[in-house]
């Protein structure tokens, strides 16, 4: 969601001129800014979260497999004993 409202934050400050009056949120102040402030701000949080995903996505596939061979581990040790065959 982030993402997304970072996303088009950068359009529409790519829509502006160079000139043009903007402010960034600072706690509840607002702040006037450069138009190349704003952008570059707004490129690196992007490229943050970007990797942020990244590194969850991993971890995420990592644990998944973790539960895996422990439900399976766990599978077996539950399974009984098949008894010895009477011959």
């Amino acid at each position: 969601m982030e993402l997304a409202e970072i996303g088009q934050a950068s359009s529409e400050v790519e829509k502006l001129t160079e000139d043009a009056v903007i402010y960034k949120s600072a706690g509840s102040l607002m702040i006037r800014a450069q138009k190349a402030n704003i952008a570059s701000e707004l490129v690196e949080r992007k490229e943050l979260l970007n990797t942020r995903v990244t590194i969850l996505t991993k971890q995420e596939e990592r644990l998944r497999g973790q539960l895996k061979d422990l439900q399976t581990k766990l599978q077996q040790d539950l399974n009984p004993v098949s008894p010895p065959s009477e011959s």
